[in-house]
């Protein structure tokens, strides 16, 4: 299973630039997962000893044919594939990683969305003895929600994710199984998923407590400023050099026709009251 076969369809996107594979190292030691390191990016792997990934399952159930229950087993039966994506957080730091996994369209048609499904929706796990970071920060509104489009979720470049680095997934990286859609900022990307739910209408999500700063759709996009900073820069997380942010992130080819309406020209920062895209 680890390492699988590497798709090179899927590879760094030309307008990022020459830049390698971020090391591991690097990788693994920074990253954003509030359940055990709350309001900040930073060493989660110094908080996460106690929790366990195993036995895991993930619940997929609304508007489908054929709901169900999947273990690990099932999810590692699936035809795995690694391929290179660029990850980019809204907080503009990014990284070049090799994902193992395979395509959420594949699992979504396992299921059989309903003509109604119009809205996928994911739920993280949980683990209050386990994840600190769900007991220091009861103020969030737990458990991590998170949702694509229909489309976006069938979009070939939206990715169930297993393993990085040739390996299954560190406890940091969202282990057992996480969604990469590269395309999107960061938190789009949710971790330690637990349930699936298609869905007719758009559902609330967890970054909708600050909607002027975390919006549904997230494209990467440079001429969309986060209110607090610009995003028309991003830099590395293993050296720090800064580097122009490009549309979608680099992914226009793949995903470009599913937003006639974004944004090419610099916009205003939005202020409190306001709903972000």
């Amino acid at each position: 299973m680890f390492p699988a076969r590497r798709n090179e369809s899927f590879g760094v996107p030309a307008d990022i630039g020459p830049k390698g594979l971020t090391t591991r190292e690097a990788a693994a030691s920074h990253n954003n997962f509030y359940e055990f390191l709350p309001g900040r990016g930073g060493p989660v792997w110094e908080h996460a000893a106690d929790y366990e990934v195993e036995p895991w399952k993930i619940e997929i159930q609304g508007e489908c044919v054929k709901p169900a229950t999947l273990d690990l087993d099932d999810l590692l039966a699936f035809d795995h594939e690694e391929r290179i994506y660029h990850f980019r957080c809204v907080e503009r730091w990014a990284m070049n990683v090799p994902w193992t996994g395979f395509p959420l369209a594949k699992l979504l048609e396992r299921v059989e969305p309903k003509a109604s499904a119009k809205y996928v929706r994911f739920e993280s796990a949980v683990k209050r003895n386990q994840m600190p970071g769900v007991v220091a920060a009861g103020h969030y509104p737990w458990p991590y929600r998170e949702a694509l489009r229909l489309d976006e979720a069938m979009n070939d470049l939206a990715f169930v994710v297993t393993g990085v680095y040739g390996k299954p997934l560190l406890k940091q990286h969202g282990a057992p199984v996480r969604i990469a859609v590269p395309w999107k900022y960061g938190y789009k990307n949710p971790k330690a998923i637990v349930k699936i739910e298609l869905l007719s209408a758009e559902p609330e999500t967890f970054w909708q407590i600050q909607p002027h700063e975390y919006g549904f759709i997230s494209n990467v996009n440079p001429f969309i400023p986060h209110p607090r900073w610009s995003q028309g820069q991003s830099y590395w997380l293993d050296d720090q050099e800064p580097f122009p942010t490009p549309v979608y992130n680099g992914y226009e080819s793949y995903v470009g026709e599913l937003y006639p309406d974004e944004p090419r020209t610099l916009q205003q920062p939005l202020k409190p009251g306001q709903i972000a895209r």
